[in-house]
Parts: structure tokens; sequence; C-alpha cells
């Protein structure tokens, strides 16, 4: 490998754009053991640079290799959950590129799989290791800034361009991770504001605002269509303020202000300490102290200080309120600022946030935190979960439980005694009967139908005969579709609009007619699977099983 290996052997996963700073880093480091990547010209240069170094294409034979201890992957962000799962029941520790994941599910499906198998999980939010930002945070948590009013962000440039994600998450994780760990709670609120000039639907330029529970508030600025590269970061206190600019010189990256307020005539006046206080560093590389800090954590067993799953968990809980207030903008009356509600507490809401239409979110009064419109009915009893919504005219009856982030469209009846996951999506004009079972994620449209019973006549009562319904975590059911009670639908199956369904779905499959029949199979992304069974969207690839599709093990994939 032309290094000398001082400890655990670590593999990277992706050596593109970023991964190759990490084959860097932990070369340097002496831990270099292997690298995947698809592309042969990019194995050809890691081989040529590194000679002796074990170079692949499949990430089943670094998985396979009991001579490495951990991977670090650097592939795109959709890949990141199911590599990092794979890798852990492997025996592998993992480091991850952010965003940890990009959904909840597969968030805290990871730090579980961390959890239960003993293995470290460690997220690259590397500016939580840069020395100017850890002073700041530390002076912050200390009260040298007196009570913080304000903290607010920007990072701007020119380039990386992205068609699949938006500038907020290309741009925003480290923002959030820091405004986090500077102000030490969660926030409840968010409100954002995008615009897409280059690709619809994908925000080239984000603003947001965070509001938390102790009353500071947050502003960030993302975007890459600046002219030139700025990051910056600003801490507005009672006593004191500052600002963390890296792309200053080492010596003028953090300077504190001694920004007074005097009043005189009752009238505010103020005192302006213009010189400000220099904090002087010695300089460091930030991924290199990631990448060490790491190793360190695979040595000891001990897990990493502000980078772990947990903390990454927090950050993208936020990243998906501000997409979903983006998304709910756009939907309901074009480009404008939207709040998005966040739960209580440190626990962030799966699925899309945000109530649309511009309304903040409004409690009841019982201290739930979800959101019910004014002309909606929920009855006592129900059990409704952190950021769910209930719109217009729609009625929530007793022992009726609905999971946190789920929205309930407008003119749709839930229960009674119906049981409904977190994050789904009802539309309107839908009912949710008794016996029917909305495992999480599922989206069902505009008046699709459950019927309860097989034989119903209006002259015998048969509400004694019904049948249960299952439908399957993340899958969905068309416009105007039937399900016909007592069947299972499959996890991430698809039932087209207008379908009759008469039978148990398997996993994954595209049902579609009357009655229905399976014409295909479907991807958990929602595109259709071509022959090889592998998604020519997000590259995963599956196996027939039994119960239907699954997913193939992450060393059969090329990622």
């Amino acid at each position: 490998m032309g290094q000398r290996e001082t400890g655990p052997r670590v593999a990277v996963l992706g050596a593109g754009y970023w991964g190759r700073n990490l084959v860097r880093d932990f070369a340097g480091l002496g831990a270099l053991g292997a690298v995947c990547d698809p592309d042969p010209a990019v194995r050809a240069a890691m081989s040529g640079a590194h000679p002796g170094l074990t170079v692949v294409s499949s990430p089943g034979e670094v998985f396979g290799d009991p001579g490495i201890a951990a991977v670090a992957i650097a592939t795109p962000a959709p890949t990141h959950a199911r590599l990092a799962l794979a890798a852990m029941a492997a025996g592998k520790d993992v480091f991850v590129e952010k965003p940890l994941a990009l959904s909840v599910a597969d968030g805290e499906a990871m730090v579980a799989a961390a959890r239960e198998r003993g293995r470290i999980l460690m997220v690259d939010h590397l500016l939580n290791r840069h020395p100017a930002y850890a002073e700041l945070r530390k002076m912050a948590q200390a009260g040298a800034f007196g009570r913080v009013l304000r903290v607010w962000s920007r990072r701007h440039n020119f380039g990386r361009l992205r068609k699949d994600e938006n500038v907020s998450w290309s741009f925003a994780p480290h923002d959030v991770a820091m405004i986090l760990g500077i102000v030490g709670e969660a926030p409840t609120s968010v409100v954002a504001t995008g615009a897409s000039y280059l690709t619809e639907g994908v925000e080239d330029i984000v603003e947001a605002s965070l509001g938390f529970p102790g009353g500071v508030t947050a502003h960030l600025s993302v975007s890459w269509l600046s002219p030139g590269k700025e990051r910056r970061l600003a801490v507005i206190g009672t006593e004191r303020m500052a600002v963390f600019d890296d792309g200053e010189p080492w010596e003028g990256k953090l300077i504190i202000y001694d920004h007074k307020v005097n009043w005189e005539n009752q009238t505010p006046r103020a005192i302006k300490d213009e010189a400000g206080l220099r904090v002087p560093f010695s300089p460091l590389e930030s991924l290199r102290e990631q990448c060490r800090i790491f190793l360190g954590c695979v040595r000891t067993r001990e897990a990493p200080p502000d980078s772990d799953g947990p903390e990454a968990l927090a950050v993208m809980g936020v990243l998906l309120a501000l997409d979903g207030a983006l998304r709910a903008s756009r939907e309901a009356h074009g480009p404008g600022p939207v709040a998005a509600s966040l739960g209580r507490g440190d626990r962030y809401d799966p699925g899309e946030a945000g109530p649309g239409r511009g309304l903040p979110p409004v409690p009841r009064e019982d201290g739930s935190g979800h959101y019910a419109h004014p002309t909606a009915i929920v009855d006592g009893g129900a059990r409704i979960g952190s950021g769910a919504r209930i719109w217009q005219y729609s009625r929530v009856f007793a022992d009726t439980e609905i999971g946190p982030g789920t929205s309930v469209g407008q003119n749709s009846a839930i229960g009674p005694g119906a049981r409904v996951g977190a994050g789904c999506k009802i539309q309107n004009n839908v009912s949710v009967y008794k016996g029917v079972t909305l495992e999480d994620l599922v989206f069902c449209g505009p008046s699709m139908v459950f019927t309860n019973v097989l034989n119903p006549r209006a002259f015998i009562p048969r509400m004694g005969e019904l049948k249960p319904t299952v439908v399957g975590f993340g899958a969905t059911i068309g416009a105007n579709a039937t399900v016909v009670c007592g069947h299972n639908l499959g996890r991430f199956c698809l039932v087209g609009a207008g379908a009759v369904v008469t039978g148990d779905v398997p996993d994954h499959a595209l049902m579609v007619g009357v009655p229905a029949r399976r014409v295909g199979w479907v991807c958990r992304c929602g595109v259709r699977l071509p022959k090889s069974l592998t998604c020519p969207a997000c590259g995963q690839g599956y196996r027939e099983i039994r119960a239907g599709l699954a997913p193939r093990d992450a060393g059969d994939l090329v990622d």
C-alpha cells in the first residue's frame, strides 16, 4: 500500500469527488486497506497512486475481507443506508459521508443496527472538528455570549450543481450541525423559501429560519449559484457577538466582538467594538482530524463525540422539515415561505413537514403537537402523533391511532379502531375503517376505497364479520383503487389507479386492472424495474423470494 499500517484497516467505498479525500487522509494515517469503486478509470488511478493497495469494484469483496475493520462510505446519498447496514452486518465499523440517510426510517435503522451489533457509526460532520467552531461552541455553552439570541450562517459558492438533491441537502448539513451544537436544543419550527432556476423542483437557493423552544432563532442561507465562495457563521448574544469566517486566514477565522447597547433617554445606542478580538489557532485539517478520531473510536470502542448516529438523525430531521416546507410551498402556491412543524423535545418527525398553504401548525390543547384544521373533528381517545396533520372536514374517531408525521387529506375518515403508522400520506376522500392497518410511510391516493366485509347487505348487520387488512411499509395505492378486505399488501408494492385488489399482494409488486394482477415489479423509490431487477434510477438491485422481492446483498451491487 505504500503506507505503514499502524492500526485498524479502513476500506473507502467510492473514490470520486469526496471519496478521494478520504483515501488521501486514511492513507496518510497509515490505515488505508482497500478502495472500492465501480469506475475502471478511478480504480486504475487508485492502483497507480497506491501500489499494492487492494482495489475492487464490488462492496462484497470488502465486506468479506476479515482484514478490513471498518469502511468509509462516500457513495451517493441514496446508497448510504443499505451499504452501512450491510457493512455492520458483516462486522465492520462505519464512517459515512453526510447526510446519514435520506429518510428517518433508514437513519433510525442504521442507528439501531450500530447499537444492537456494537458497531461504531460516525457521520462526516467535519466542521464539528474545526478548531474555530469548537472554540465558538465551547464559549456559547459556557455562557461567554450571555444569552444567545440568534445564530446565522451563509454557505454560498458557484458549482457542484446537482439534479437529484437540492442545495439544502448538499450544503446545509454542516451548518445545521453547527447551529444545533451552539443552541444545544432541538428546533420546533422551520420557515423556508427557495428558488429553482436550473432544474424544476430542485432548489438552487434556500433561505430558512429555525425557531427554538428557549427563544433562540437561527437563519441559514445556502446557494450554489453565487459569484464567490462564502462560509460564515455568526452568534449574537446579549453580552458579545462572534463571527466564524472560514474564508479568512487562520489568524482571522474567529473574531469576538464586545458590542454593547447603551440606553440613553429610553433610546438604544450601539457601542461598537470595531477591532474585535482575533482568536488564534494552529492550522488543522478538519477531515484528517475526523478520520483520526474515527480510527481512535474503532480502537477504543467509544462512541464518536458530536458526530454519532443520534446527532446525525437530529441534523437529518431539520433537513427533512426544511425539505417538506419547500415541497409544500411548491405544491400549494408556488414559491413562498411555508412553516414546518417538528416534534417536541429532541425527536424529529418522519416524512415531509409543513401543513402547506403558509399556515403554521396549530397544536391541540393536549400538547401533542399535531395540527388539525378548525373544520376537522378529532374524538377524545384518538391517539395522534406529533407533527401529524388533519385537514378540512376530516374525522378521526375514538380508539384510532395515527403515527407522527402522517397527513390526512380533506373529507377523510379514520377509524374507529384503525391503525395508521408514521409518515403516511392519506389523500382526500379516503376512509380507513376498523380492521385496517397502515404500516409506516403508506400512500393512499384520492378516493381509494377499503372495504370491511366481503358480502355486505344493507338489511343484514355484519360489523362482527370484519376482515382485517394490512398495508405494508412504504406501499402505494393509487387514486380510485379498491382493496377488498381480508388481504395483505406487501412492502413497497404499488397498486395502480382504479385497480381492484382481490388477493394478497407480494412485496414490490406492480398491480393493475380489475381484478388486479401483477404486471411487474417496482423499486422502493417507485420506479418500475427492468428484467435485471436493478433500478435504473437509484441503482438498488433485487432478487425474487417467496414474499415477492428482496434487496440483493449489498455485495452483489455496483454502486
